[in-house]
């Protein structure tokens, strides 16, 4: 199958899942109301349903059939491409562009396409010059005539030949290139990549003998060796070959305690079907750094794979679900999603239903330069339900794209990836134009198709070394350095001391925009209410509501819900009211400088974990986290790493003598339980060099209580 470079290898999927969705979300027709009346009128017929008044001429829609047949209608060369993949998946067939045709004339266009199954053709082979020696190579053509041919007619792609029967075996496709790229498949095999086995002839390649599956395990027992809470696990078939592994290491495991509210789980390696198959789970930091929260090699994209992926991901961070999870659209990977994390708010995301767009609607943009444009504006910077809706109704409405099913589809389950329609659950997205990096992006930055596995496995380990270097290094900025205050407001000044840097630059931009709202008060008493109106835009009107009793406010944004920072509208009115100082629970602890200072990584449910209670693996776990943060905060200065040395080394000495009292029925013996001693202490206590001193309050500082940073 040839390469695609935007992901077309799942459109098919994405669309049908779309459309399923939409059909299980929309519980009354009212829901299209604003792009389409339900009306006698053709015109107003929802997009997607083609009035076709010839009947001799077959009036199908990829979305009625899946079972190419003879005058079946697309809108484009590219859709009745999509849409023959979806077949040739199904049933287990590559397939090629065979043949294409253009119009004679200035203006070459393209009037027929013909798609045809891989193994069409005879091979023949090409005499070779006298002298040079040419390697043998196999071919996989076997004369099969499988293949559809559409031809352009009118604004139209009509299927005008068809043939069905195949003259081989059909099975089941998979990642070949990625596979064949590497030396996974070997050469005498080729013609047998079909076969109803291919899935464990490609496994068993991948990472049985010969294949990369001991590096991996190297490098997992290594790590787990110089780290014992790096966590991995394997899935096998029942050939005992490896489908999938996952891995995280300590960082990662501790990091997901403070920034595992908001997760994405990045499979866009599928752009590019040489690149490995790596995906990912990922956050963001109190710097708006991107975290790796987990990272798997998945062979197997099943329903099944992806459970076990999923359920192995969430008992490594503690059984404890994100509240919001993104990604990209794939039928078992959503079903997958709805049983393991019932609870998460999971959403479609944005950048990548926009990229798709570029090539579903090609035809149309090349023809409309200003869609594109328009469209991804109505997207991404639209502020009001209602202003996209009308938005979008109007796009349609202006280039007549009421039989688009592309875009119906999109706009049918809008509430499943616009931002708009999630404001009230947390996304940690402090702008409409915020993206983070994608696996591909960082695959394509850092490695190349013939990157092996053992190489990856190396590099990925430098680059996520270098990544948590870059955040101690804004820890010390943040710490080592005032921003720029552009007002006199002690609010301002208030943020600047309680958020990161990187945070604080966002809230200076709110804080700054609100001074250009025009704030009128249209409610009194102890629930107040104000309208909040930009100059430049009066048809976006927002609605505060505040309780001065409370101090409490609330805006019809949502942003706080949606972002963890005041919006504009909120400190509009706080300027208005002269409020001084913002109430402490309007400054999200994971956007500040002390977002991993405390016990909230023992928090689940608004209850602490006991750990006492658990397994030894759990207690053991607990504990390597505990250590791991003293590690963190050590590392920062040599000062530091001094004081935390001597802080662990004392805990140790204690635990030591505990064990012996206990041993000998006087616990409390070996433990002074009235003193406490913290590594702010330790930096500027001469005492902490005397080895008689003993360390207190052993619980508390293994909980991690070091002080403020």
């Amino acid at each position: 199958m040839e390469s695609r470079s935007e992901g077309d290898e799942l459109i098919e999927d994405y669309v049908e899942c779309l459309m399923s969705l939409d059909a299980a979300a929309r519980p009354c027709d009212d829901d299209n109301s604003s792009l389409a009346a339900h009306s006698e009128d053709p015109s107003n017929i929802p997009v997607g349903i083609i009035i076709q008044p010839d009947k001799d001429l077959a009036s199908v829609t990829t979305e009625d059939s899946k079972e190419p047949i003879l005058g079946m209608e697309f809108e484009s060369d590219e859709a009745a491409k999509s849409f023959y993949n979806d077949y040739a998946r199904r049933l287990g067939f590559p397939f090629r562009v065979g043949r294409s045709r253009r119009s004679k004339g200035v203006e070459e266009v393209l009037i027929m396409k013909r798609f045809v199954c891989s193994k069409e053709g005879i091979y023949r082979k090409k005499p070779s010059s006298e002298g040079m020696r040419k390697r043998e190579r196999m071919s996989m053509r076997e004369g099969c005539k499988a293949m559809m041919e559409v031809v352009r007619n009118s604004d139209r792609w009509v299927v005008s030949k068809l043939e069905k029967a195949h003259n081989h075996h059909l099975g089941t496709c998979s990642r070949v290139g990625y596979l064949r790229a590497r030396g996974f498949i070997d050469t005498s095999e080729k013609t047998n990549i079909v076969s109803s086995d291919t899935a464990t002839l490609l496994r068993q390649n991948a990472f049985g003998e010969g294949g990369d599956a001991q590096s991996l395990l190297d490098y997992f027992k290594r790590m787990q060796a110089e780290n014992p809470a790096f966590f991995y696990s394997i899935q096998v078939d029942n050939n005992s070959c490896v489908t999938n592994a996952f891995w995280v290491d300590s960082k990662a495991r501790t990091a997901y305690n403070y920034f595992g509210d908001t997760v994405s789980f990045d499979t866009t390696y599928k752009k590019n079907k040489y690149m490995m198959p790596f995906v990912a789970f990922s956050g963001i930091n109190h710097h708006l750094q991107p975290v790796i929260l987990g990272c798997a090699l998945l062979i197997d994209e099943s329903e099944f794979a992806f459970i076990w992926l999923f359920e192995t991901w969430l008992a490594a961070m503690g059984g404890r679900p994100p509240l919001s999870l993104v990604t990209d659209q794939n039928r078992a990977m959503a079903a997958a999603i709805a049983k393991v994390f019932p609870s998460t708010c999971h959403r479609f995301c944005k950048w990548l239903i926009l990229s798709r767009s570029k090539q579903k609607l090609a035809h149309l943009y090349s023809t409309h330069t200003s869609l594109r444009g328009e469209l991804e504006e109505c997207v991404i910077k639209t502020e009001t339900v209602e202003t996209f809706e009308a938005r979008w109704a109007s796009i349609i409405d202006r280039y007549d794209l009421r039989k688009n099913s592309w875009l119906q589809t999109l706009y049918n389950i809008r509430q499943k990836w616009i931002p708009l329609y999630l404001k009230d659950t947390f996304f940690g997205e402090m702008s409409p134009f915020q993206k983070l990096e994608t696996m591909n992006d960082f695959y394509k930055k850092y490695f190349n198709t013939k990157t092996s596995l053992k190489v990856f496995l190396t590099q990925f380990e430098l680059i996520m070394a270098r990544r948590f270097e870059e955040e101690v290094q804004e820890d010390y900025n943040t710490l080592c350095t005032k921003p720029n205050l552009k007002t006199a407001s002690p609010i301002e000044k208030q943020a600047s001391a309680i958020y990161t840097r990187a945070v604080f630059n966002k809230f200076q931009e709110e804080f700054v925009e609100s001074l250009g709202y025009n704030v009128y008060k249209i409610k009194d008493g102890v629930n107040c209410k104000f309208t909040v109106t930009g100059d430049e835009d009066s048809l976006e009107t927002f609605i505060v509501s505040y309780n001065t009793s409370k101090m409490a406010a609330a805006c019809s944004c949502k942003n706080f819900e949606f972002s963890g920072i005041l919006c504009r509208h909120i400190l509009g009115v706080s300027l208005m009211i002269d409020v001084r100082v913002l109430p402490k629970e309007y400054f999200l602890q994971r956007w500040t400088r002390n977002a991993k200072v405390g016990s909230a990584m023992y928090e689940l449910n608004g209850e602490l974990l006991n750990p006492s209670q658990e397994s030894i693996t759990s207690r053991y776990n607990d504990l390597c986290r505990d250590a791991i943060r003293c590690a963190e905060k050590g590392a920062i200065s040599a000062k530091m790493y001094k004081a935390a040395k001597d802080v662990l080394k004392k805990a140790y000495d204690n635990m030591i003598a505990f064990e012996k009292n206990a041993s000998r029925g006087s616990q409390t013996d070996g433990i002074n339980i009235n003193e406490e001693i913290t590594i702010d202490d330790a930096i500027n206590d001469q005492s902490l060099q005397d080895p008689e001193r003993k360390v207190t309050n052993l619980i508390g500082q293994l909980l991690g209580h070091w002080g403020s940073p």
